[in-house]
């Protein structure tokens, strides 16, 4: 008696370079099958069709939304259209894989994390970095560093999209209608591992620089713990070569970086040092598609990794840093 393999339908929406990303690695799970993509003009639909090979277009989110061609949808839009068409989504009973930032600010999170429950679909930040195997390295390797003391960790990457803004041009990278800027870009890749590692902090102290547009172009951000102590650096406005670490009394390890954990060392205080590098490794997207099929799949709807309240504490810290920082977006006002 012949079974037939387990498949997710996925619609796509979003056309731009992300989307070619996940694709490319959710392609290496067996299990990962895309049947439509969305955009508003048809001609973009079908550009993107053709290239990736998809069966079927939308130029309606709501019939792409109500259609049983598809399970699940990934949405890669800017982060301003999130919350609104992933609770349309999930009122249709499709699952939802929402590229990160999930929301404009947790207002938004938490009414789409309640309409997960309601309508008992998954939904699941697609936050790469913490589901890779150098992250999994680190925390088998956590204890080996003694009592831990301390987190830093940097992303900091000049932006093309800068030189525009120089230049007079503002793209979506730096428009406050789209809730975009430098720490929903960028310092979400530090903040978030940290939220897994030590959850809600108790204190939040944050600096940072502001463009034209309303939005940072930089920051840093110095983070309490009760026995414990972060820092992160985060830029679109400037590079730093800088690895992040967590130290322990006993050693550090060095992660080369956060955003994709790679090449990773343990050095111990007696100067012995040991690489805990996973050689082996798939495409770096593949890995949040893998537990996004695994939870549906499984019948569970929350990762224990990239949870709801992991993605709630992480944005309620993104929340309290524009605050600090003076940067409003329209959404906050809705």
């Amino acid at each position: 008696m012949s079974c037939t393999a387990f498949k997710l339908r996925f619609g796509v929406i979003g056309t731009n370079f992300v989307s070619d990303w996940l694709l490319e690695g959710a392609a290496e799970d067996p299990r990962f099958e895309v049947a439509a993509i969305y955009s508003r003009s048809q001609d973009t639909a079908n550009a993107f069709a053709e290239k990736h090979n998809i069966p079927h277009t939308f130029i309606s989110l709501e019939k792409m939304a109500s259609s049983p061609l598809i399970d699940a949808v990934y949405i890669a839009s800017p982060t301003a259209l999130h919350s609104e068409q992933a609770i349309l989504f999930m009122e249709h009973g499709k699952h939802v894989l929402c590229e990160k930032p999930s929301a404009s600010n947790v207002r938004e999170l938490s009414r789409m994390i309640e309409t997960a429950k309601k309508y008992d679909v998954v939904f699941m930040e697609a936050m790469k970095s913490t589901l890779m195997p150098g992250f999994k390295a680190v925390l088998q390797h956590l204890p080996e560093i003694g009592t831990v003391r301390r987190y830093f960790a940097s992303y900091c990457q000049y932006s093309s999209r800068y030189d525009k803004l120089k230049a007079g041009e503002v793209m979506n990278a730096f428009k406050p209608e789209l809730s975009n800027g430098a720490v929903m870009d960028l310092g979400i890749y530090t903040i978030y591992p940290l939220v897994v590692l030590w959850g809600r902090p108790l204190g939040i102290s944050a600096t940072g620089t502001l463009l034209s547009t309303g939005v940072d172009g930089q920051g840093a951000v110095n983070f309490e713990y009760e026995d414990k102590c972060a820092t992160i650096l985060y830029s679109k406005v400037a590079d730093s070569l800088l690895p992040s670490e967590i130290q322990g009394e006993e050693g550090t390890i060095v992660i080369d970086k956060i955003q994709s954990p790679d090449r990773i060392l343990l050095k111990y205080r007696n100067g012995i040092s040991q690489d805990i590098s996973v050689a082996d490794r798939q495409n770096e997207y593949y890995y949040e598609v893998k537990e996004f099929i695994d939870l549906v799949q499984s019948g569970d709807r929350v990762s224990s990794v990239n949870s709801h309240l992991n993605s709630l504490i992480t944005l309620e810290i993104i929340d309290e840093v524009r605050r600090q920082l003076g940067v409003v977006y329209p959404a906050d006002k809705n």
